[in-house]
């Protein structure tokens, strides 16, 4: 997976974090707060896991000889 692949399921995945964090804002139900609270943290999770990936793939393109990676 390219650093650009990974960036954008980065920002995918940020884009549901901010979703279910306004859904959190909504709930006034201790239970659903509890639910949403725990997907949040999952997402953020899996948000920093989606930049290690990109920032491993980044370093692995740029470490890379220029007319390798235009192979």
């Amino acid at each position: 997976m390219s650093a650009d692949e990974s960036l954008n399921n980065a920002e995918n995945l940020l884009a549901r974090l901010e979703a279910a964090r306004a859904r959190l804002d909504e709930t006034q139900d201790p239970d659903q707060a509890i639910e949403i609270l725990q997907e949040l943290a999952e997402l953020a999770k899996e948000v920093e896991a989606e930049l290690q990936r990109a920032k491993r793939a980044a370093e692995t393109e740029a470490a890379q000889p220029p007319d390798a990676a235009e192979s």
